[in-house]
């Protein structure tokens, strides 16, 4: 009986596991891989699945294989696999700045792969994941990854060349936001504000801030314009950061992250 394998059950494995079954997903259709027992016990107990020690026996008769390791992982992880792949099994991988080509490569002539970059706020099922076809990918294997990555959240298609990019903006955006989020709390803090009442100022302002971006369907720029008076408070702020070249600074950032998702990839 054919079935779907779960290879990697750290946290985006985990996240990808309950979102899936809460989308209706049989958990006798999983199959989890994991050396370590602890975590095989937790993971059975907790959702129902079976977990297996090698990845090798959850990758044989399945035909999806989830691969939610490390980057740095799957250069000896793929020749383990590769014997026990039946002809047609779809591959999606999960690992950051991993070609479908070095995938390819490695596995069967012929294996469809198909890349995904997502980020954490699927634990939220609020995630935002970029799905590209390797070689061998159908449309119907880039359908059934859209598919899976939709029970944590949204997916979008595009060509594996903006995949470096995907991963700066979306894969690594969370962080961004957390960073920012972070120095508003401290201000606060520093402002006079006790930390507990800065906190849940800037969250609830950047959850709200958030959904008023997405609903209203309008451009930031306009939002932003919405807040800022002339000669007003924000305008003040906002002609600070201008000085201190924050927009420059982040588009910066996200061009050394496309870079290093370049190192991670070979390229």
């Amino acid at each position: 009986m054919s079935h779907t394998a779960l290879i990697g059950t750290g946290v985006m494995g985990e996240t990808l596991l309950a979102g899936l079954l809460k989308a209706g997903w049989a958990a006798a259709d999983i199959v989890g891989a994991d050396r370590r027992l602890s975590r095989r016990q937790e993971l059975e107990g907790r959702y129902g699945v079976r977990c297996l020690p090698e990845a090798s026996d959850a990758v044989a008769g399945a035909d999806t294989v989830l691969l939610l390791v490390k980057p740095q992982d799957v250069p000896d992880l793929l020749p383990e696999l590769a014997p026990h792949l039946g002809e047609g099994t779809l591959l999606v991988s999960l690992c950051a700045g991993v070609t479908t080509a070095q995938i390819e490569q490695a596995l069967p002539a012929g294996t469809p792969v198909v890349r995904v970059m997502p980020n954490t706020p699927a634990q939220v099922a609020e995630g935002m994941a970029a799905i590209s076809a390797g070689a061998y990918a159908s449309e119907v294997d880039v359908e059934k990854a859209v598919h899976i990555m939709e029970a944590v959240g949204q997916a979008v298609v595009v060509p594996e060349r903006y995949q470096d990019a995907v991963t700066a903006i979306s894969g690594s955006g969370p962080a961004y936001l957390f960073f920012v989020v972070e120095a508003m709390i401290d201000a606060g803090v520093m402002l006079g504000l006790p930390r507990d009442i800065s906190t849940k100022l800037v969250n609830q302002t950047m959850f709200g801030s958030a959904k008023l971006l997405v609903e209203s369907d309008k451009h930031p720029n306009l939002l932003r314009e919405m807040v800022t008076s002339p000669a007003g408070t924000t305008a003040a702020a906002l002609r600070r950061l201008e000085e201190r070249s924050v927009k420059a600074a982040f588009m910066d950032a996200m061009e050394a992250a496309r870079n290093r998702s370049l190192e991670l990839g070979g390229s």
